[in-house]
């Protein structure tokens, strides 16, 4: 069973995660880029690293602009440590 984290866990781990949010049981942020070719590379990028842990995020892309959205489905959509691992990379990769 995915341990579920606890809404001042989240808060914790996205200290070291500028700009995410917590909102309805997902973190989520928002990143703006130079242009669409710039927002896709990101995606293409994130989509190794999700694959690699198999964590999957809700990416949403509108012309310059790439919406993350993390929890985990097998915790009921529930926030867990794969999210802030996930996230983490994202970070790296902005």
């Amino acid at each position: 069973m995915i341990a579920i984290l606890s809404e001042t866990e989240i808060h914790k781990a996205m200290i070291n995660l500028p700009a995410w949010k917590f909102i309805d049981n997902k973190i989520c942020k928002e990143f703006k880029f130079n242009d669409f070719r710039d927002a896709i590379t990101f995606i293409v990028r994130i989509s190794f690293e999700a694959e690699q842990l198999n964590h999957h995020p809700e990416l949403s892309n509108l012309y310059n602009r790439v919406s993350i959205f993390l929890n985990t489905h097998e915790a009921g959509g529930k926030v867990t440590a794969k999210d802030i691992e996930l996230a983490t990379k994202i970070e790296c990769l902005a």
